[in-house]
């Protein structure tokens, strides 16, 4: 059986993995203060915390997908490593401004703007992969 090695993509989901955990930890530990065991109990704070965790579950899984295949097809390691790197700024930047800060507009913003912009760049890569 021929071994496959994704050292970007391992580096990618660990990093993304790590975030997650730390966002729920901080969801689990206001659940537990403010007495909710489900939902947010209209907590602000904790409907902060939830979507910050929430957010980074709905970018994060297509991303990892897509990195992983492009490095399977051959993709360029640096483009990859900085795409990847963009990404994960963007989501660090994102979940603590959200989850952690209450005003931090400039945060969620850039955090959203790196995402996006990796993640559409990430797209286009991955049609010139395929079609070149």
């Amino acid at each position: 059986m021929t071994e496959i090695s994704l050292p970007i993509t391992t580096l990618l989901a660990s990093s993304l993995l790590a975030l997650l955990l730390v966002l729920s930890w901080h969801v689990i530990r206001g659940r537990q203060s403010g007495g909710v065991s489900i939902g947010d109990g209209d907590d602000t704070s904790l409907q902060r915390r939830i979507r910050a965790q929430a957010n980074l579950t709905e970018y994060a899984p297509l991303f990892v997908i897509l990195i992983a295949l492009l490095e399977m097809q051959g993709g360029n390691p640096l483009v990859l490593g900085l795409l990847s790197a963009v990404f994960v700024i963007g989501r660090l930047a994102h979940g603590y401004a959200l989850a952690f800060t209450t005003g931090n507009v400039a945060g969620r913003l850039g955090g959203m703007v790196l995402t996006l912009g990796a993640s559409g760049l990430a797209v286009i890569y991955g049609i010139v992969v395929v079609v070149s």
